[in-house]
């Protein structure tokens, strides 16, 4: 691939907002379309937008789905005050609607899934979210698209810039030094992460569930 065109979710959130600056900044992406519930607020020769307030209805956008290489798909919710069958609903339901909405516009896409670390892929363990978020895993993987790449970061860095940090990234930030010290492993930047997700859709890689030694490795 010399370029791809990338659809993107979850822009108002950290994660989202991390992986669109990436994008937008990296000559290896061509075009990006953004699909959210409320505008970015940003103009870009690059980047389209899509608003939608109903994600689990997406017929009226279908065709505006089709032609892409790549899905970097960063929507999701806190499991924390939230009924088990809502959080299924907001994560994995909506998730696979999706997904399935756009392998059948784009029979070659490859589709990028960020779930985090801790994800039970028995679908067996103790917490209820990790085991919806390894379920959410292990459907994705068989729905043909042509490649299904999982993202499992640990703690994030927030991108410079950012205008969507989580309120407790401010207060926790002067730990961050102390954990990519003493638990490199455990922390990355969203820029690798966009970056890693770049790479993996043009270059591919050995390993499916890409864990944060992974990112930066793909990162580079």
């Amino acid at each position: 691939m010399n370029k791809i065109r990338v659809i993107i979710t979850g822009v108002t959130g950290m994660v989202g907002e991390g992986v669109l600056q990436e994008c937008l900044l990296s000559p290896d992406v061509e075009k990006v379309l953004v699909v959210s519930r409320r505008p970015y607020g940003i103009t870009h020769p690059k980047l389209l937008e899509i608003i939608i307030q109903d994600f689990f209805d997406l017929s009226s956008i279908e065709s505006s789905l089709s032609g892409y290489d790549a899905c970097f798909f960063c929507l999701g919710v806190s499991s924390i005050g939230m009924k088990k069958e809502l959080y299924k609903k907001m994560t994995y339901d909506l998730t696979m609607g999706f997904a399935k909405v756009l392998v059948k516009q784009n029979d070659n896409m490859s589709f990028c899934y960020v779930s985090g670390a801790g994800t039970d892929s028995t679908e067996k363990g103790r917490l209820h979210w990790a085991r919806v978020k390894g379920k959410t895993e292990n459907d994705l993987q068989k729905l043909g698209f042509k490649h299904v790449y999982l993202f499992r970061p640990g703690m994030l860095k927030p991108s410079k810039g950012a205008k969507n940090v989580l309120p407790y990234y401010q207060w926790f930030k002067w730990l961050v030094p102390v954990i990519e010290t003493l638990s490199p492993s455990s922390i990355c930047s969203l820029a690798q992460l966009g970056q890693a997700m770049i790479h993996v859709v043009m270059r591919g890689y050995t390993k499916n569930i890409i864990d944060v030694n992974d990112i930066k490795i793909l990162s580079t």
